[in-house]
């Protein structure tokens, strides 16, 4: 027989929103690793909140919806809520109940520019590889480093001389405004609309855009990130960035080798051999000497280290074609640093369910 389809309102509903998820989802795994490292950064909320006034939206709900955004691949905050709104299942995983009402999308964005100012990003990513059943899949010895360029959320007509000299764009809301013949760098414009993005190119043959770097340490025995960063684009950016994200494991008891690709052929090599670190770079021997020589590449893990490395590349595609990282969201260079780190949070968030089972 053929069923009605006509609609029948209910003034209650008595199915708990916990018993409408299946067991076996994935986010299920996922929201119990969140919670764990959320519970851990109790004390770092109370630090950002006054114990007195009128109460905001919880920071354990709203970092819940944060990796949603990227593992959905929502383009914006205000998407974000409105799927809230409706989706029974990211109401779950947030934590709110079926008739709980749902934030105003200025105001999510406002409590979450409220986190900026606590690194929360970057202890978020700690605490979920702090969980004992996670820091057990973390090689502590082996690593890879790379970077890539993110674009700027930013026009490059809005990069504009410093003193404020140049001819002015043609009227109307996007005018025209012409480059040919001018000499623009960075030390003498900047982008009016986020200053701290730089003028940059990938080679010779790309063309130059405003953008950021991007940067993220992976320990090699499941590709998981343990360290990211953004900075302002730069020839040395790249370098600095991985000294600085592989130092704070390089206690200097043990020799740990880290690997990267021809870019960190170069003073990065001397630099790491001094804290004791041996450096699994690949080699850049065209028309130059490499500081790489038989002393590394004879060992069998060198080899090694040049494969598993590419499996951060495929963490930094992931962050572009599904966390929406192609393009900035934001402007300014916390907001972008916040940004990725969380891309790169939710990426080990994706893979760690399966890591999970196996190790189990």
């Amino acid at each position: 027989m053929r069923g009605s389809d006509a609609a029948a309102g209910s003034l209650f509903s008595y199915v708990d929103l916990e018993k409408r998820m299946r067991p076996d989802h994935p986010l299920r795994v996922i929201r119990g690793i969140v919670n764990a490292a959320l519970a851990a950064m109790s004390a770092e909320f109370d630090a950002l909140y006054t114990p007195v006034g009128r109460g905001s939206i919880p920071p354990e709900r709203l970092l819940r919806a944060l990796p949603l955004q990227a593992l959905y691949s929502i383009r914006s905050e205000r998407q974000l809520v409105e799927r809230i709104e409706f989706d029974l299942l990211f109401r779950w995983f947030v934590g709110l109940g079926i008739d709980d009402p749902v934030w105003d999308a200025t105001s999510f964005t406002k409590n979450r520019d409220r986190l900026l100012a606590g690194e929360i990003a970057t202890r978020f990513l700690a605490a979920v590889l702090a969980q004992p059943k996670v820091k057990a899949l973390l090689s502590s010895e082996h690593f890879s480093v790379d970077g890539t360029l993110l674009e700027a959320w930013a026009s490059t007509k809005s990069f504009r001389p410093r003193n404020g000299s140049g001819p002015p764009p043609d009227p109307g809301r996007n005018g025209e405004q012409e480059f040919r013949g001018q000499k623009r760098s960075n030390d003498t414009h900047a982008s009016t609309t986020d200053p701290d993005a730089r003028l940059y190119r990938k080679g010779r043959s790309n063309e130059a855009k405003l953008c950021f770097m991007d940067h993220a340490l992976m320990e090699n025995r499941n590709g998981l990130i343990v360290g990211a960063v953004a900075t302002r684009a730069s020839g040395h950016a790249e370098r600095l960035a991985a000294q600085h994200l592989i130092e704070p494991h390089a206690d200097g008891a043990r020799r740990l080798t880290v690997g990267g690709d021809k870019g960190f052929d170069k003073d990065f090599v001397a630099e790491m051999r001094e804290i004791n670190v041996t450096p699994h770079v690949a080699q850049n021997d065209s028309g130059r000497r490499s500081a790489i020589d038989g002393r590394t590449t004879r060992h069998p893990g060198y080899a090694v280290s040049l494969r598993i490395r590419k499996r951060i590349e495929e963490a930094f595609g992931w962050a572009k074609t599904v966390a929406g990282l192609r393009k900035a969201r934001h402007h300014g260079l916390p907001k972008i640093d916040w940004q990725f780190t969380f891309a790169m949070a939710a990426d080990n968030l994706v893979r760690l369910p399966n890591l999970l089972v196996v190790a189990a």
